[in-house]
């Protein structure tokens, strides 16, 4: 197995939407893993290890190849469906709030109405509290991300139907 076509089964596995795939030939062994969207994404990891001459059934391979190939139909699914909605995405590196403090209600939740300018969540940045404001009107279809996660720069935040 070539690195053209290692480089081609991490990008199959990664549109997948498969959390972990592993594969032994003769003599190779790769375990591939990638996170979700959430905050605690994790990169993908990619083991390359010689391995002693085994002999190895050829369909062993087959049933990963026709689950990640179900999950991509899923993944296709999710992101059809999603391309119809605003993506709010972090303007900051920061931790993430739904609420301006512990004992006060959260900014927005799924299914609510919300308009230009209206305060969404509240993203700490060296000790700084910093509103993240909206830039669209629209109803909030999804919360992308946990109470008290931390975020990176450009990370999508809100799913926003803007009909």
């Amino acid at each position: 197995m070539d690195i053209k076509e290692i480089q081609s089964l991490i990008k199959f596995v990664a549109k997948s939407g498969a959390s972990e795939v592993k594969l032994e030939t003769d003599d190779i062994k790769i375990t591939i893993r990638t996170g979700s969207l959430s905050a605690n994404s994790e990169p993908t990891y990619v083991h390359t290890m010689p391995m002693a001459q085994q002999a190895m059934p050829a369909a062993a391979p087959a049933p990963v190849e026709v689950q990640a190939a179900a999950g991509a139909t899923e993944a296709e699914k999710q992101k059809a469906e999603d391309d119809k909605y605003i993506t709010i995405k972090s303007p900051i590196i920061g931790t993430f709030y739904r609420k301006p403090s512990p004992d006060k209600p959260v900014f927005v939740e799924v299914g609510q109405t919300i308009g230009v300018g209206d305060v969404l969540c509240v993203i700490e940045a060296m000790k700084l509290f910093n509103d993240i404001e909206s830039e669209v009107s629209g109803t909030i279809v999804k919360i992308l991300v946990d109470d008290s996660s931390p975020v990176e720069f450009d990370q999508p935040l809100f799913l926003v139907d803007p009909s």
